[in-house]
């Protein structure tokens, strides 16, 4: 029996553009809401108004749909960057050390090249981000390949490490002359992502993660690469009996975290700040785990996931002037979010258990 074409237009977009996983990340945000909203009223206050001017703040002017874009790009990219290393079977949580790093090297080359073409500048910051952001993340993955060390314990004290090592270097030979701040020089014009929207400082780094989401989309179910960066990280005994080279997608998975981890750091340097600061993240890295589980690691879902949880952070300190909400309810709703992930992966299992059981 034949497809219809609307039948078939219907299946690709539920198997490639939007899988049943991405639907179930869906329902545990709207559950976890509704409890927010539960929370809300116990205090005494409107949920409805509180929601209203959280997003009504990060999506409803021009300027508050910048800023949440703005936000939006680390995010997205520390995100898929740790969706397809998890999709490797690789637990890489360095995201914000790799952040740093990458930073720190996208600052450097640029003010290696002041007085250059941007055509040039830009492209070279952003490799030396990518290729800094990949070598720190490959740390880790030379001691799980070569000693069997846990990436989930490198990667944590990898943050530690780069973010000590960057603070060092700014207060040192990085430091911006004449100057008692934990910072790099400004760098120059040409060093400088690009605004994308008059009178906002929204930056051309959204249209590089637009196009990072599609191509990542593309390999993970569309490329052979990506078939077997899927099987290694569903089952590497079975992929490595049919002759899948295991240690590669492995590899693949640290160092693809590694370079687009170094590519936020990039956009944050030469798209908001216009240097290299101490406190480059507020913690990109780590809220970008929680993305890339929100996204069920898909990178279309994980970019979704990044404009919501970017929504929900510039919207939350106007939630909390105008409907008097605590502004850490947000970091509740995050953590609600967390848990009903793990609670729909775990409950089947454990309502089969007790079937069998009985």
């Amino acid at each position: 029996m034949t497809e219809t074409p609307s039948e078939a237009a219907s299946g690709l977009v539920r198997s490639y553009l939007l899988p049943r996983s991405v639907l179930s990340g869906l329902a545990c945000v709207l559950a976890a809401f509704a409890i927010g909203a539960v929370l809300i009223a116990l205090i005494g206050r409107d949920p409805v108004y509180a929601y209203w001017s959280l997003f009504e703040a990060s999506l409803g002017s021009t300027n508050g749909l910048a800023e949440t874009m703005i936000r939006t790009v680390p995010l997205a990219l520390c995100g898929i960057g740790i969706a397809l290393a998890f999709r490797a079977g690789v637990f890489n949580v360095g995201a914000e050390g790799q952040l740093f790093i990458g930073g720190i090297a996208a600052a450097w080359v640029g003010l290696q090249l002041t007085g250059q073409p941007q055509w040039l500048v830009l492209p070279a910051m952003g490799l030396a981000a990518a290729i800094a952001g990949a070598l720190w993340s490959g740390i880790a993955g030379v001691l799980k390949l070569k000693l069997r060390a846990d990436e989930l314990i490198t990667t944590i004290m990898l943050n530690y490490v780069a973010i000590y090592f960057v603070g060092y270097l700014l207060h040192g030979p990085l430091q911006e002359p004449g100057s008692p701040l934990a910072r790099t020089a400004r760098l120059a014009a040409e060093a400088r992502l690009p605004t994308i929207l008059e009178g906002t400082r929204l930056h051309a780094g959204l249209l590089i993660v637009i196009v990072i989401a599609i191509l990542a989309q593309i390999f993970l179910w569309r490329a052979v690469a990506g078939f077997r960066l899927r099987a290694v990280g569903h089952n590497p005994r079975a992929a490595e009996n049919t002759g899948m080279n295991v240690k590669a997608a492995l590899w693949t998975g640290f160092l693809i975290c590694g370079a687009l981890s170094g590519l936020a750091g990039f956009s944050e340097v030469a798209g908001v700040q216009r240097r290299m600061i101490e406190n480059l993240s507020p913690g990109f890295g780590y809220t970008a785990i929680i993305v890339a589980l929100l996204g069920q690691t898909n990178p279309l879902g994980v970019l979704a996931a990044a404009v919501l949880f970017a929504a929900l952070q510039i919207g939350s300190t106007t939630m909390e002037s105008a409907a008097g909400v605590p502004s850490a309810l947000t970091t509740v709703i995050q953590a609600l979010v967390v848990l009903l992930l793990l609670a729909q992966n775990a409950l089947p299992r454990l309502l089969a258990k007790r079937r069998k059981g009985a």
